[in-house]
């Protein structure tokens, strides 16, 4: 007698087959759509690194990291005011202005993974942070000490731009040395200093980091727990967020000269 439909096996192979190709299809997608959102990001930190060298031929120096100024920058005040200081940030200075429209800008990450919808409108957090030995504060602000305030510097004062970083992937708009090495040299403090995390970096398990921004800052936000890095010259790089990391050892600490600290 002629046969004329599947065993019951072979249904469950054609079914497990289908079933693996969608799982491949599904993966694929969600790696080049990662890897678009990656590519994305960089596309940002080069435009704003463009913008800041602008601002530093114009000046002479590259802008203020944040200011507290009694003139309300434009657009108004932005961020969360139960904790975020209100005043002029480095993007308000080069004159990048983040509008509450909804769509996304130059001044937010694609890849950002928070967990709670109102935290991506603030573009304070989990977007980008500039090195604050470059971009620095007017005023002493914060627990990391004096050498983040003062007068930011400009290219005159960077013995080698195309090794220092400008700008990075952070869950802050303010990022230095302090916040990527597990034993800063002064007790951080604050629940900002503590958000200011390199995503993907092994040191953010420990810290008092906001509870929607765990993902983001433990897991990373690009493929393999890459960050996008600008630098001084202009020039982007796709790095492990542990090559910027920063490590004590007997004589000081290690990748903080140069990389961090432009000396």
């Amino acid at each position: 007698m002629k046969r004329t439909g599947l065993t019951l096996i072979e249904l469950l192979v054609v079914i497990a087959v289908i079933a693996l190709l969608i799982f491949l299809s599904v993966t694929a997608t969600r790696i080049a759509r990662e890897q678009a959102r990656a590519v994305q990001c960089a596309s940002n930190i080069r435009q704003l690194g463009l913008v800041l060298s602008m601002y530093e031929t114009d000046n002479g120096t590259f802008p203020y990291g944040y200011r507290i100024a009694f003139k309300k920058p434009p657009g108004g005040p932005i961020g969360d005011h139960t904790c975020d200081k209100p005043g002029w940030w480095w993007f308000n200075y080069a004159e990048i202005y983040y509008k509450n429209d909804g769509k996304e800008s130059v001044t937010c990450c694609p890849s950002k993974r928070l967990d709670r919808h109102s935290s991506f409108e603030n573009v304070l957090r989990a977007n980008y942070g500039v090195n604050q030995s470059v971009c620095k504060n007017y005023h002493l602000s914060s627990p990391s000490g004096e050498e983040f305030f003062g007068r930011p510097l400009g290219l005159g004062n960077i013995p080698s731009p195309s090794r220092t970083l400008l700008l990075v992937d952070a869950g802050y708009a303010l990022l230095n040395w302090h916040h990527v090495t597990d034993k800063p040299p002064v007790e951080l403090g604050t629940r900002i200093e503590d958000a200011s995390y390199l995503p993907g970096l092994e040191i953010n398990k420990g810290k008092d980091i906001w509870e929607d921004h765990v993902r983001d800052a433990v897991l990373g936000r690009h493929p393999g727990r890459t960050v996008n890095a600008g630098f001084v010259d202009g020039g982007v790089s796709r790095v492990k967020a542990g090559e910027l990391a920063v490590y004590k050892s007997d004589d000081g600490y290690r990748n903080r000269r140069r990389l961090w600290t432009p000396e």
